[in-house]
């Protein structure tokens, strides 16, 4: 299977824009986590580059809908619906409206409890989404529109999706990675005493149990099993029978519900553990490959190339360059 693309590259088009203009559409409540995590490395990013370079504005989204007449013409490069996975869900027709707001930007999309509204309202049909795990109860009726993945955030086209909280943060730094450089997110990282900047494809710890927990639980046993057994991989038929289920019946589950099959899903989640290791860790490369299950370097440089797009040394030399 050929690596897929890093989503946040085409954001890199924006560099050049003076200034870039980020809007943020606060919808939920004064004190959001939420938009306090994406807010605050944006605007000390801001600071840093001067208004000539990025504006970060930040509304309520009564005001956004007023404003919105009076300022059609103005052009956003990247506009936000933001709110705390437990904030009320707007009206119908508010939503509506905030959707067509957002929608004039360049990159759009929703932090927290907004991605299921707008998943709701059809505005990330057919797209990979990065829904709140606390609501995939409540993500019945989307599921067969969008594609729910248990990542921390999401960009798919145009459209950005991220699950919110102190994942906004995150988020925020990869925003200004993908549009300013290393450099400028190193510095943010800095003043906000951030260690390590979770990447997109780290996964929501509880999403796969808060979304197959009661409807599937051999999947979701058989998933934990492996999450369990990394240094020394199970097999496929291993699983299937801890769960108690035929081998079919398990390749069936994975592929009705993850897209994937076992072994496959298996590998990219050792391979998952090992860039953790790998940006984290002082382990060398060989013991990295060891604690993740590759008997062998190769192997494992193999694999985890083919996932990522990069050797682990060149993943490792990044760490260094942070």
């Amino acid at each position: 299977m050929p690596a897929r693309a890093m989503p946040f590259t085409s954001l890199s088009t924006l560099k050049l824009e003076a200034p870039l203009r980020i809007l943020l559409i606060n919808a939920g409540g004064p004190f959001s986590v939420t938009l306090a995590g994406l807010a605050h490395p944006l605007r000390l990013a801001a600071k840093i580059l001067g208004p000539q370079r990025l504006l970060v504005e930040v509304v309520e989204a009564g005001a956004a809908l007023a404003a919105a007449a009076e300022r059609q013409r103005e052009r956003w490069h990247i506009a936000l619906l933001v709110a705390d996975e437990d904030a009320a869900a707007l009206a119908p027709e508010q939503c509506r409206q905030l959707i067509e707001r957002g929608a004039q930007a360049q990159f759009w999309g929703a932090v927290g409890a907004p991605v299921l509204w707008l998943a709701r309202a059809g505005a990330l049909d057919g797209l990979r989404v990065a829904l709140p795990w606390t609501l995939y109860p409540d993500a019945h009726d989307i599921g067969a529109r969008v594609i729910l993945t248990p990542n921390l955030f999401e960009m798919d086209g145009k459209r950005l999706s991220c699950c919110g909280g102190a994942v906004s943060i995150d988020f925020a730094l990869t925003l200004l990675q993908a549009c300013y450089g290393t450099p400028l997110q190193s510095q943010i990282k800095e003043l906000l005493c951030v260690d390590r900047i979770r990447g997109h494809a780290e996964r929501q710890r509880f999403a796969l149990q808060a979304r197959f927990g009661t409807l599937q639980p051999k999947l979701s046993e058989a998933v934990m099993l492996m999450e369990a057994n990394i240094e020394e991989p199970l097999t496929t038929d291993d699983v299937a029978n801890l769960v108690g289920i035929s081998r079919r019946q398990l390749e069936r589950l994975f592929k009705q519900y993850l897209g994937s099959v076992p072994s496959r899903y298996y590998l990219e989640l050792r391979l998952q553990r090992a860039r953790q290791l790998l940006m984290d860790s002082s382990h060398s490369i060989v013991q990295v490959g060891l604690i993740c299950g590759f008997s062998s370097g190769s192997h494992f440089s193999t694999a985890f190339s083919a996932l990522f797009g990069i050797s682990p040394r060149e993943e490792r030399q990044r760490k260094l360059l942070l």
